[in-house]
């Protein structure tokens, strides 16, 4: 087969699909969109955006319990929000391969933190992989699934946003793998039902699978000692293997392809062999701690940052205090360039009322959080998928009733399907008072343009089910005339309802619709190519 040239997030779908995967779910997020859009491109696959990483993963777990081999796809933050059925998926195990992609963020390129998910590995006890390049990324996908089937349970990968858009060379196989499992669901309720009575023998299956996948770590290639010189020593995994190489040739390394469970017999061996030994890891000494509680002298987060990305240069001058720093300085003062909402962006008009009532605003996550930003500086708090509309409740609460009408939730729709619906049934439910506002773009526009259950659109591009925001009010018990939908492009409509619905004290949803601007020019180029 010709070889490629293939970011992390493409080869991660080529290898989802050359290892007989026929289902992908997942919901949309900096670094790991990309990989459900290319692996829908595929024949014989069937793809979904999940309303949320919750829904995705246990959509997921339907499907290998099925038999299907599933791939689930999120970010690093999603798996916060999946980690409810992702603990228990480790108790029930599954029938098909299934495969979760949790893809880090270092650095928060696009994130609002910069959590370690290697420690979700350990803390629900799955098996976790990490891939240093493209080609480690295919592999390790397709390594994955046989993993999973072999030992039955969910398995991690965990690219970063360095492998997921990099791009280096791949060789594609020249057939497709098939898998173990048959398709057809087997009746177990002592596997597939967590009662407790279920559930205690399983966790006895789980720490017997974990004892077996430490002694499996120990033969897993992808777990290999590269021997180098004995003065100095290196144990890495991922990205900083690649910086490692680079700055450090003749270095004896020890590469982890697998991530967790560690292969303690491989460390305590190579540990001997070399007179210093560091490890190199972004974000959480998680290594490190291990490798300590196994009474082995090592170098780690004393001497390289437990924040941000690694690169050559912060290795290199950590190890050699003396090293000459041989990158290429540039002379030009570039401006800055912060980000800002883009020119025609529906939301202009919004934020701009919102900053002349000087309200208190709780925002959301989203390309208008860009809102908290001059010109506007509109937004007030910003805490994770959803949490506008329940913050702007706790506000409420804490104000009293005097004060109940200073606060507006802005969220967007693809958030608001995602986790803001059941903050709105809340509010509902516990009489608050609350003004919430849907910034309708009519597309997942932080994330590329996906779609979303509020767009009337699929992944695939057919005509999908668009919520009604009127019956979605009426039914949760918000008053007819208490429900707006306006037009983002007319101002004095948009400040006539944000005003009138404040002037009712009762909880109301008005819906701000505007198309993205993005969006327009990439459906109009799209329109011209067909």
């Amino acid at each position: 087969m010709a070889k490629r040239i293939l970011s992390g997030n493409e080869a991660i779908a080529l290898g989802a699909f050359e290892a007989g995967c026929t289902v992908g779910v997942g919901y949309p997020g900096t670094p790991s969109t990309e990989i459900l859009e290319n692996f829908c491109l595929y024949e014989g696959v069937y793809t979904e955006w999940s309303v949320n990483e919750k829904v995705a993963i246990e959509v997921g777990l339907g499907a290998a319990y099925a038999g299907a081999r599933t791939l689930v796809t999120m970010k690093h933050v999603g798996v916060n929000v999946a980690a409810d059925p992702l603990f228990t998926s480790v108790y029930t195990g599954i029938k098909g391969g299934m495969v979760i992609v949790t893809a880090d963020d270092p650095n928060m390129h696009s994130s609002q933190n910069e959590q370690d998910n290697r420690n979700y590995a350990k803390a629900a006890k799955l098996p976790m992989l990490e891939p240093s390049d493209s080609q480690e990324a295919k592999d390790f996908t397709k390594l994955a699934f046989n993993i999973s089937e072999k030992f039955d349970t969910p398995v991690f990968i965990r690219p970063t946003t360095r492998i997921s858009h990099s791009k280096t060379v791949v060789t594609p196989a020249s057939k497709v793998d098939k898998g173990n499992a048959e398709i057809g669901f087997d009746h177990d309720i002592k596997k597939y039902v967590m009662i407790p009575a279920f559930a205690r023998e399983r966790h006895k299956v789980v720490e017997k699978r974990l004892i077996e996948l430490r002694e499996y770590a120990e033969t897993l290639e992808i777990n290999r000692i590269e021997e180098g010189s004995s003065d100095i020593g290196f144990i890495t995994s991922g990205m900083p293997y690649t910086y490692l190489k680079e700055v450090f040739p003749d270095a004896s390394i020890l590469k982890l392809g697998m991530v967790y469970p560690f292969p303690e017999k491989m460390i305590r061996e190579f540990a001997k062999k070399v007179k210093k030994l560091y490890v190199i890891e972004e974000l959480d000494p998680f290594f490190e701690e291990y490798i300590l509680s196994l009474g082995i002298t090592v170098e780690g987060k004393k001497l390289f940052p437990i924040t941000g990305e690694l690169d050559p240069d912060i290795i290199k001058h950590a190890v050699n205090k003396n090293a000459k720093d041989k990158s290429i300085k540039i002379s030009i003062n570039i401006p800055p360039r912060p980000p800002a909402l883009c020119p025609g962006c529906p939301h202009h008009t919004v934020f701009t009322i919102l900053k002349e009532r000087n309200m208190i605003v709780t925002g959301d996550i989203g390309c208008y959080t860009l809102g908290v930003l001059p010109p506007f500086s509109s937004m007030d708090t910003c805490v994770d998928m959803g949490a506008s509309i329940t913050v702007s409740q706790g506000i409420e609460i804490a104000m009293g009733k005097n004060y109940q009408h200073d606060t507006v939730a802005v969220i967007g729709d693809s958030t608001f399907a995602h986790s803001g619906i059941t903050g709105l049934l809340n509010a509902a439910y516990n009489k608050r008072h609350s003004l919430i506002i849907v910034l309708d773009n009519g597309t997942t526009a932080m994330t590329g343009m996906q779609p979303n259950p509020l767009s009337g659109e699929l992944i695939t591009g057919e005509t999908a089910l668009a919520l009604d925001y009127e019956k979605l009010g009426q039914a949760v018990g918000i008053d007819d005339s208490n429900i707006r939908i306006v037009n983002a492009f007319k101002k004095g409509d948009v400040e006539e309802a944000i005003n009138s619905l404040l002037d009712t004290k009762k909880l109301s949803l008005m819906v701000i619709k505007g198309p993205c601007i993005i969006d327009i020019r990439k459906k109009k180029k799209k329109a011209k190519k067909d």
